[in-house]
Parts: structure tokens; sequence; C-alpha cells
């Protein structure tokens, strides 16, 4: 019998749609039911991409490996199944149109109505009691339930108030894309109430999605909103398994005017201090002004407790050797390597580690420092991401911060009312917050010049602090270079780019993306420039319209609202485009 009468003796024997091609892809046979797929009178000679849309070598492979596409036809799904008719060099195959489409329907059907958890929480609500007073707060209150029980309403969901200020949603999955395409529209009508106060009012909403039950998808709620706070609030963060996303972000966050949090930060701090045997002082890689300025300050801190503490740093920058120098000839402090550190330490509860201006395990000093001791305290300004150190003992993350630095000189305050510190422990702490404030010019509030009043008092000098920041005239020459070749775009974007390999770079991308926020017509800056590890530096500064954070977050970054920066290992001019790419903005 003929391989042709064969085939159509298969074709027509199989009670469901059958197609057979040859390996150039075009039909040679098919039986009576594929009419249920395809509306043409004859397929015969057709060629299978044009019919399917699926290429004809991804037949071969589906029938090699034994995975199965699917295709929409007729307003119906069909999963296919292809066979080798033959065990030739180039063997027919037979194509299977299963009708999967009820299965499909039930599996959508399953999807849209898991149940999805929100967690939301009125960010500043004490702020507003203490800034509009009892009665224009009561009708806040109400306005504020309202809106987030409208909200709640068109999604058919329920909602149950905890306490004045949070509330536990529970709604259908399915309502969950048009919350992400609506941006999650919520925080801009909380947003735009009236509060009486000099401030909005702001949600932090937390997403759970997915659990594997309710308590799970409560827990992905918990998370989210854990995060959502920790980054500033004025935000929603969906959290699906280990997948995180985030929404929002426009406000600035709300200095609080209590120090309350601070003073007892202090003493707990000093306690653990206090039960340690030995004490690790570390920022993250690549150590800036603040990060030092902080370390030196949590170490006036321990010596107040008669501890000798080793302060963990590998490597100096040109921006941080003046000061570096002058604290190493000083003979007052240890710095030690992150080598060292991990011989000295101990496993065990006796010794503790002091983070300080980050929160994420794979950007400190020594990461394995993390791993021998198990005491740790975190103390950081940026907003919080989903990489960060699990279980401190304590942690001491305020996002309206200006600065570790400024949040490390609070501290330090309720330690003694007298002159504790060193000059220059004074001026590094200032020479901290002035970096991260660009000269006191961005994200600075009351607490801010309180801090650095203080500083002032114990002995900082502000025109030292100047002398730290001095910088050689090539590296002026290499930003005027960036500057001169900068591009604007439509909608206030200015991109420019460090063609020169330099230790600095991440200086120089940082000073260069200030500098052009300060050109008229410009809202959102970014400089791209390259290490001297060949890593590709991001530098991203804003006016408060555009949320350089999430931009920043998307190459493995982070930051602040106004303020955030990344390192990538693809080129600047990859780096480039897709910043572009995220900003909407064409070449010119």
């Amino acid at each position: 019998m003929s391989e042709n009468k064969q085939e159509k003796i298969i074709t027509s024997c199989v009670p469901m749609p059958l197609c057979v091609i040859n390996s150039q892809g075009k039909v040679v046979d098919a039986n009576e039911h594929i009419g249920d797929v395809f509306i043409y009178d004859a397929i015969i000679d057709a060629d299978i991409f044009t019919l399917t849309g699926i290429k004809t070598a991804d037949y071969y492979a589906a029938a090699e490996n034994d995975t199965h596409p699917q295709i929409k036809r007729n307003e119906k799904i069909f999963r296919i199944i292809a066979y080798k008719m033959d065990e030739s060099e180039e063997p027919n195959l037979g194509i299977l149109f299963q009708d999967v489409t009820v299965l499909e329907d039930l599996k959508d059907r399953y999807n849209n109505e898991k149940p999805c958890a929100a967690k939301i929480q009125i960010d500043n609500e004490d702020q507003l009691i203490g800034s509009s007073g009892a009665a224009p707060n009561l009708s806040l209150s109400t306005e504020i339930d309202k809106a987030i029980r409208r909200w709640a309403a068109r999604m058919n969901a329920t909602v149950t108030r905890i306490k004045s200020s949070s509330y536990v949603v529970w709604f259908e999955q399915q309502h969950l894309d048009r919350l992400i395409a609506n941006k999650f529209d919520i925080l801009d009508d909380v947003r735009e109430l009236e509060t009486g106060a000099d401030f909005p009012a702001s949600l932090s909403i937390g997403i759970g999605v997915g659990g594997k039950t309710l308590a799970q998808s409560e827990e992905y709620a918990d998370a989210a909103l854990d995060l959502a706070m920790g980054r500033g609030g004025d935000q929603a963060v969906v959290k699906r398994n280990i997948k995180v996303e985030y929404y929002g972000g426009k406000l600035q966050t709300v200095e609080k005017s209590n120090k309350g949090k601070s003073r007892i930060v202090s003493h707990a701090l000093k306690q653990l201090i206090d039960q340690s045997k030995k004490v690790f002082i570390m920022g993250h890689r690549n150590a800036d002004m603040d990060s030092f300025g902080a370390a030196l300050g949590i170490m006036r801190l321990c010596t107040l407790s008669e501890k000798e503490p080793y302060i963990v740093i590998d490597e100096v920058s040109d921006s941080l050797a003046s000061i570096y120098k002058q604290a190493k000839e000083s003979e007052n402090y240890k710095f030690i390597s992150g080598e060292k550190a991990v011989d000295l330490a101990e496993a065990g509860d006796d010794d503790l580690v002091i983070v300080v201006d980050t929160h994420r395990p794979s950007l400190v000093q020594c990461p394995q420092l993390l791993d021998v001791c198990e005491k740790i305290v975190v103390i950081d300004h940026h907003r919080k991401v989903e990489e960060f150190i699990e279980n401190p003992v304590l942690a001491y993350m305020e996002s309206y911060a200006s600065s570790t630095s400024e949040l490390v000189a609070e501290m330090l305050q309720y330690m003694s009312s007298k002159k504790i510190l060193l000059k220059l422990e004074a001026e590094a702490l200032l020479a901290g917050m002035t970096v991260d404030t660009n000269g006191f010019t961005v994200k600075t509030g009351v607490r801010t010049f309180d801090a650095a009043a203080w500083l002032r008092r114990q002995g900082a000098d502000p025109t030292e602090v100047k002398r730290f920041f001095q910088e050689d005239f090539y590296n002026i020459r290499l930003k005027a270079v960036a500057m001169a070749a900068a591009r604007f775009f439509d909608g206030g974007v200015a991109i420019a780019t460090c063609e020169q390999v330099s230790q600095d770079a991440q200086v120089l991308c940082a000073q260069v993306a200030d500098q052009l926020l300060t050109v008229k017509g410009v809202k959102v800056s970014f400089t791209v420039g390259r290490n001297m590890e060949m890593k590709t530096v991001i530098s991203a500064r804003s006016l408060g319209e555009v949320n350089v954070q999430i931009i920043m977050e998307k190459f493995g970054g982070g930051g602040h609202l106004t303020t955030a920066a990344a390192q990538v290992d693809s080129s600047i001019d990859e780096t480039v485009s897709k910043i572009m790419e995220i900003m909407e903005v064409n070449k010119q």
C-alpha cells in the first residue's frame, strides 16, 4: 500500500480535525472534520503558516519535544498535537486539532475568580490630625472612607475597616488588570481631597495575588503593604509570589514632626552595642560621603558605650579620598577590609553588624559578614525594595530623611547634651547631608536643618566641608563635555553621557544629572557613564513630576522619587536606548 493511501486511511478514521503537511509546510491531506477549524472550502496545497500563524519548523519541534501550541479559530481554542508519519529524514507530519475551548474557558474563569487581598493604609493620618484639627479631620476621614468604598464597589469587593487608618479589601483577580491599567486611580482620588493641611492625604496599598490559600494571599498583601510604606507611601505594590510590581509614588514622603522614634531607636541601638562583644559598621560598596559620614557617626555612638568598633571598607573612590585620609591619619578609627572582618567575626549572637545607607544585602561592603553575624541593625533613608536584609534585630528606615547622616545625627543628639563629636565626625556627617541634598536644595525638611544646626554646634566647619568636594580639573572637563553633548526631548527629558571611563563615574554622572535639572524646561534628567569595572552607571534626577526611583528599578537600581541610580552590564548606547524607550521619546 502506498504512503498516500495509508495517510488517507489514517485521516479518514480519526474523529477529530486532522491534516497532514510535508516538510515544505504544504497541506497534503485533511479529513472532513478540518472544517471545524478552518472556514475555507479546501486547504490542500495551502501553507500551514498562512493557516495557523505557526512556522513549519515549530511543528517539527513540537513533534520532537512533545509540546502543544494553541491556536484560536472560529471562536474556538484548539490544542495542536503534531506527530511524525514515518521515520524518514523529512517525514510528513500529522497535525491534530483538539478542541479545548471548554477547558480553557474553565481555566480563565478559575483564574478570574481567584480571590486577591488588598491591604490599605492611610499614610499620614497622625500628621493630618495635627495639622488640620479634630473637626476638619473627621470630615476628611469620612471622605477617604467613601473614596475607598467607591473604589471597592466598582469591583464588587468586600471592605473591612480594621481601624481608623487601615482597611482590608477582597476582590476577584479579573479586576486586577483594570486596576493596573488605571494606575490605581484611587491614589489620585485620595491625593486630590482637601485636607486643610499644607500637604495632601495619601494611601499605601499592598495587593496579594496568586496565593495557594487565602492566608497566603493575605501574607503577600502584608509584605506588599510593608514595601509600599517602606518606600514612602502614596503607592500600590502588587506581589505575585516572588514577582513584585510598583505603581504610583508621586508624592515626596511627608516629614514626621515627632522625633520620638529617633530617641527610641538610639537607646535601643545603644543597648545592643552594650550587649555585643564586637561591633562592625559597614555601608554599601563604592562608599559615598553619606555612607562614610554615617559610619563615623555610629562609631562615635559605639565609643560612648566604651566599645571600639571596626569600620568595614574595601575601596575608596577619589571623591572620598580626602576625608578618608584624614580619618585614617588621626588613628581614631579602625578601618578593616571585608575579608579581615569575616576572620574576626564569630558565629553566634555576640557580635553585631550595623549596616548604614543601604538595606540591600547584595550592595553591602561585605555580604559574607551578614551570614556570620546573627545580630544585624539597618539604618537607611532609601525607599524600601523587595531585596532587603531579612530579620534585622533593629531597623531604622525613614524615607522622609534627606540622608542616613541626618538620621544618625538625630540619634546622637539623644546620647548627651554636651559636645560629643570630634570635629572630623561632625564635618563628615554634614558632608553626607550636603551630598544627598545637593547642597540643601532637594529633599530637605525642618529636621534636616535642625540636624545641620546641631552638627554646626558640634564643631562642623562648612568651609572644611567644602574642601571635601574639591575635584580634579580633569573631572570638571569631563562634566563640561557631557553637558555640552546633552540631548533634550519633548516633555522636559534630558539625557547626557560620560563616554570616558572613570573611577568617579558614579559621582560625575550624579553631578551632571543635577546640573541638567537647572536648565530651563527640564523636568527629568539622566546621565549614563562607565566606571573602572566596566559597568554602566546611571544617575537619574527629577523635579518631582516623574518618579525616577521606579524607572531605575527597571535597571535593578533604586533610590527616591527625585533621586535614583543604577548599575547595569549593557553598553552606554543600549542603556540610553532603553531609557528613551521607557520615557517614550524619539531619537533625534
